[in-house]
């Protein structure tokens, strides 16, 4: 007998006949996340901001003043503007309207090589087309030439032809949109988003009014944003609540070889900087060469006006981008005619004649800036001087804890309970308060996997402490030497031990404070660990409940009330109830089953969406300031829950 031998590949035809041509907005359709990043939270919202951005390219261009965003009821949207409106006559490529053109053709508009835009932020082309096709449903409106037009659209179709309407007065464009469920799963707007980015744009488009209307519930909430000063008020929103360190905020802006360039910045007392950049209204995460010669400007700048008023010392170094940084919160926002951005979301701009461009109109500006202004000037650059003081004095004692460490095979923290496992992504590291909750935690633990890091007290502010002091506390020595990263330049993510570092603390008013002490730790000086999704809060019960033999625990107030509830209706006796207010109280097998079995524990993780409203929290409650913190603390007094007296 003779057996054919198997295979595993499918038979399959490759024939002209299987070669799929994709026509108008298919591929968006077929491909989303090409075009808008996600069919998650962020691409819905990416459709909004694409609408918007066509109207801000209106602003841009100077032909638009208000911009309105209204939230319908039945997740719809609509954004208008009072630009020129697109225009409806026939187009002599497509022989349909302009407008139809626009909004079911990928790459079509008057940013390819036209002269109806010397700037805009939708560089692709794809943008409204993008919003067009994954709608379930659209209309847009235009007036032109005191005429009201219109065409609606289903999942990037037109469904009429465009159709002469009501004469109208004003001029501009209304686009309205209902995002489709096929392609969305999941879809709620969040108005903080949306308010966020909206008063951003704001901002960065000096004089535009910019007005959004939430009409989902009853009454309408409605919002305003314009702003006289851009860039300068921008800086002003960002420094709210902390000291500052001049009162001038510098702004400074100029047109060099047909880009417009606009920067601002202020110096406050933290330790934290802060910075932004912009092309074309389009928030560049990753910087880029504008960014870059932002930088290199108030570098230079910098050492040329210290030196020239002699202040630095003899024994002092030229100031280095990192001394120039500590403290400063800024904004560099550049517009130019042809941007070249990488990838379509548009997160690094690339134009090399933006750097130089830039180099040059800071340097100008900022050298005005510090002459007409000697005390600020005086301020900032003692701040900065202080910064490389201190920052050698840090090297200086993060080569003694580490590399000497290092070097001389110092072990690791005698406090610390290893686990065996030398796998890191398969190793936990529980950060826990005090010895007593140390000893429970070890007893309880599985020790193939879990190590334990005891805690002493309240670890150092960080947010009142330079690194030279930070790396004189034991307490956070143990901690970066566990976690095998080193800290500050030296920080490498790939040394890290564990890939869970799990801050495990108590349910009571000091348990609070030293989690908000070691998130503020991790997002200064570890926030790399944050961003890869390796720190996680523990979520020890609150309640330990007992009826007879059956035991449950509650983890929340709501919780423990449904629990009694239950128990209430099943007229049962004996009942037993517990409130933990520390690790301690627990013994190893309760901790055990409830906070360190992986099979039943519950882990809240640690991201950082909004890093900058996270890091106002931080300075709000953990700053010099007490105005600030009086303020946040009398607004959000009525939420608070279960304050141990």
């Amino acid at each position: 007998m003779v057996h054919k031998p198997k295979t595993t590949k499918k038979e399959s035809t490759y024939e002209a006949k299987d070669i799929y041509v994709l026509e108008g907005l298919e591929p968006v359709r077929k491909r989303p996340g090409m075009y808008i990043g996600s069919t998650g939270p962020e691409g819905l919202h990416h459709l909004i901001w694409e609408c918007v951005d066509n109207s801000l390219d209106e602003a841009m261009a100077g032909y638009a003043k208000n911009i309105e965003l209204i939230l319908l009821p039945g997740n719809k949207v609509k954004t208008t503007d009072d630009g020129r409106g697109i225009p409806v006559e026939k187009h002599p490529q497509t022989k349909k309207s302009a407008l139809e053109t626009v909004m079911t053709t990928l790459h079509a508009g008057a940013k390819f090589g036209g002269k109806a835009y010397q700037v805009a932020g939708g560089l692709h082309g794809v943008g409204v087309s993008v919003v067009c096709a994954l709608s379930k449903w659209m209309r847009v409106e235009v007036c032109r030439n005191g005429i009201r037009h219109w065409q609606e659209y289903v999942r990037g179709k037109a469904i009429t032809k465009v159709k002469k309407g009501e004469r109208c007065r004003q001029i501009g464009t209304s686009v309205y949109f209902e995002p489709d469920p096929e392609i969305f799963s999941d879809i709620k707007f969040d108005l903080k988003k949306i308010l966020n980015h909206l008063r951003q744009q704001a901002y960065l488009s000096k004089k535009v009014k910019i007005i959004v209307v939430d009409q989902r519930e009853k009454p309408d909430k409605s919002y305003t944003f314009y702003f006289e000063g851009g860039l300068a008020s921008y800086v002003k929103h960002l420094t709210r609540g902390a000291v500052k360190r001049h009162p001038n905020i510098y702004y400074g802006s100029g047109e060099k070889n047909g880009m417009l360039i606009e920067s601002a910045f202020q110096y406050t007392e933290e330790y934290e900087y802060f910075e932004e950049s912009f092309a074309n209204n389009i928030y560049t995460g990753e910087g880029g060469t504008h960014l870059t010669g932002f930088r290199t400007a108030l570098t230079r700048t910098f050492n040329d006006y210290a030196k020239k008023n002699s202040l630095l010392k003899n024994n002092d170094d030229n100031l280095s981008g990192e001394d120039v940084r500590e403290g400063f919160s800024g904004v560099i926002s550049v517009k130019l005619k042809d941007p070249q951005f990488e990838g379509q979301t548009k997160a690094k701009l690339g134009n090399q004649e933006a750097k130089t461009a830039v180099e040059t109109i800071v340097s100008e500006t900022l050298s005005d800036f510090l002459e007409r202004n000697p005390q600020d000037a005086r301020a900032i650059i003692e701040k900065c001087i202080l910064s490389s003081r201190a920052r050698k004095a840090a090297k200086v004692a993060r080569d003694t804890v580490l590399r000497k460490g290092i070097l001389e095979g110092l072990a690791l923290p005698g406090k610390l309970a290893d686990c065996t496992s030398k796998k890191p992504e398969e190793s936990e590291l529980y950060i826990v308060e005090g010895e007593s909750a140390g000893g429970s935690s070890r007893q309880a633990r599985d020790r193939r996997f879990q190590a334990i890091l005891p805690l002493r007290g309240k670890i150092l502010n960080v947010e009142r402490a330079r690194l030279d002091k930070i790396l004189s506390s034991k307490e956070i020595r143990s901690l970066i030497i566990a976690l095998g990263t080193a800290i500050a330049e030296d920080f490498n993510i790939k040394k890290a031990r564990y890939h869970r570092i799990i801050i495990m603390t108590d349910a009571d008013v000091d348990g609070s404070h030293i989690r908000t002490l070691l998130l503020t730790l991790f997002y200064r000086y570890f926030r790399p660990l944050i961003e890869a999704g390796f720190l996680y809060i523990a979520q020890p019960p609150l309640y330990r409940i007992q009826v007879g033999k059956k035991i449950e625990y509650a983890y929340s107030e709501e919780e423990k009330n449904k629990i009694l509830e239950k128990i209430k209706k099943e007229r049962t006796i004996g009942l037993s109830l517990q409130r933990y207010k520390g690790l301690g109280e627990m013994n190893s097998d309760q901790l055990w089953e409830t906070t360190m079995n992986p099979e039943k524990r519950v882990f809240l993780k640690v991201n950082i969406e909004e890093a900058k409203e996270a890091d106002r929290i931080f300075d709000i409650l953990m700053g010099d300031e007490v105005l600030p913190r009086k303020k946040f603390i009398q607004a959000h007094a009525k939420k608070v829950k279960n304050l141990d007296v």
